[in-house]
C-alpha cells in the first residue's frame, strides 16, 4: 500500500470480509438467545448486515475493485470467542447477557471500521461513498445503542443469580 486510496481499498475489503463472516455467524448466535426482544435485536440486525455487506458492494463496483481477497482477523477473532462463549455457558441468563457483550464488541469494532472508511472516503473526495458508508457506520451506532439498552434495562439484572 502506498496510497491513503490504497489503505482505503483495503479498509473496503476488511469490512466486506467483516459483515460476510458476521453472515454466516449470527444464525447460531439468533438460535441461543433465549431472550425474545434480544432474539429479534440479532435477526434484525443479521437483515441490515446483509444489507451492509451488499452496500460495500456496490461501492467496491463503483470503484472497480473487487471486495474479496482480505480475510478479517480481528472479525474471526471476536466470533470465535462468541463460539467459545456459546460452548461453555450453563445458564439461559447468563447467556443471553453474554451475547449481548460479544455482539457489541463485535459493534465496536465495525463502528471502528466504518468510521474510518467514512474518513478516508471524504478525504479522497468520494462523498457519495462516505454518505454510503456513514449508513452503516449509523446502523452499527444504532445496534450497539439497542444492545446496551436491553442489556441495561433487565437481561444483565437476570444473569446476577
Amino acid at each position: 500500500m502506498k496510497t491513503l486510496k490504497d489503505l482505503f481499498e483495503h479498509q473496503l475489503k476488511d469490512l466486506y470480509s467483516a459483515e460476510k463472516q458476521l453472515i454466516d455467524a449470527l444464525p447460531k448466535v439468533v438460535s441461543n438467545a433465549g431472550d425474545s426482544k434480544l432474539k429479534k435485536a440479532f435477526e434484525v440486525h443479521l437483515e441490515e448486515t446483509k444489507a451492509q455487506k451488499k452496500r460495500l458492494q456496490d461501492i467496491c463496483e463503483e470503484l472497480d475493485i473487487s471486495p474479496t481477497g482480505e480475510t478479517c482477523k480481528a472479525m474471526k477473532g471476536l466470533i470465535s470467542e462468541t463460539e467459545s462463549f456459546i460452548e461453555e455457558v450453563k445458564d439461559a441468563e447468563v447467556m443471553d447477557a453474554g451475547l449481548v457483550a460479544g455482539a457489541q464488541r463485535i459493534e465496536h469494532y465495525e463502528i471502528s471500521g466504518y468510521g474510518t472508511a467514512v474518513r478516508y472516503a471524504k478525504e479522497l473526495g468520494y462523498n457519495n461513498i462516505a454518505s454510503k458508508l456513514q449508513e452503516s457506520l449509523d446502523e452499527e451506532y444504532d445496534a450497539n445503542h439497542n444492545l446496551n439498552k436491553l442489556a441495561e434495562s433487565r437481561l444483565n439484572r437476570k444473569a446476577v443469580n
